[in-house]
């Protein structure tokens, strides 16, 4: 990978516990694989897999799935919540993986490959995949994030854009846009390719939780170790203005989180 930040035992954790799982996204994979072979398939890799929440719902479809990472603590919490027998887990960069040339079915990234060297990861693709195996990148951008609650969801999101004008200064410049993901899709060789620019998926979740998913950015992340205490004011701050416009007192009242993925799937030739 080309850049490291969620390398420490504590972030892992919270990635574990407050990332979406993309299902949906695993299906419309699956769904553009599956036209050229009505099979279970030998070998998928999910890279910079992070702990795993990905990676384990590819199992039903693969001989074998590895999750590959360059984070140690990332891994730990992958292997430690793993109940899948063919999913195993790798440590090492995205430009270089441990597999032999044309053997990968599947290569996925999710939430990952805004990350990677844009100009070795292309290449190692390319190596690993086999004729007629298929590339899957996806992300959302952390500031397209909406909530949902009746009557206060227009307030609610104009709170969440509060949230996000304050986090925007602490981007990291590789931080996942929509953009870069195009750019992707469009440098990419293959001839059989497939865009999607916006796939809205919903999940039902508690304020807590929401502000445990914010607390997991890496903008996030970044102004806590510029400035701890501004950072936990924000937190508590947001979460007040949520209650407050949902008008409830309870942190662990639910609402619905909607996260815009954008996704390219690329065939190999």
């Amino acid at each position: 990978m080309a850049v490291r930040l969620f390398e420490d035992s504590e972030h892992a954790a919270a990635y574990l516990q407050y990332r979406m799982t993309p299902e949906e996204m695993v299906t419309r994979i699956m769904d553009f694989m599956k036209p050229k072979a009505q099979r279970k398939f030998n070998l998928a890799v999910d890279v910079g897999c992070g702990s795993g929440q990905g990676t384990v719902l590819l199992a039903p479809f693969f001989d074998q799935v590895v999750g590959t990472d360059i984070s140690a603590a990332q891994l730990d919490m992958a292997q430690a919540n793993n109940g899948r027998p063919n999913v195993t887990y790798r440590q090492c960069p995205a430009e270089e993986l441990p597999f032999e040339s044309n053997q990968v079915d599947l290569l996925a990234a999710m939430t990952a490959a805004h990350w990677f060297d844009r100009q070795r990861f292309p290449k190692e693709v390319d190596r690993v995949l086999k004729p007629g195996g298929c590339l899957a990148l996806l992300s959302y951008a952390s500031d397209d994030m909406e909530l949902e609650y009746g009557d206060a969801t227009s307030a609610l999101n104009k709170i969440c854009e509060e949230l996000y004008a304050v986090l925007r200064p602490f981007r990291h410049p590789l931080t996942s846009s929509s953009k870069l993901y195009l750019e992707l899709f469009e440098s990419c060789a293959y001839t059989e390719k497939e865009w999607n620019g916006r796939l809205r998926a919903k999940r039902t979740v508690t304020v807590n939780s929401y502000i445990g998913m914010v607390e997991t950015l890496s903008s996030y992340r970044t102004l806590n170790q510029h400035d701890a205490a501004g950072a936990k004011l924000l937190s508590d701050n947001i979460r007040n203005k949520l209650l407050s416009a949902m008008q409830v007192s309870s942190p662990e009242t639910e609402l619905t989180l909607v996260i815009n993925y954008f996704y390219m799937l690329a065939r190999k030739p």
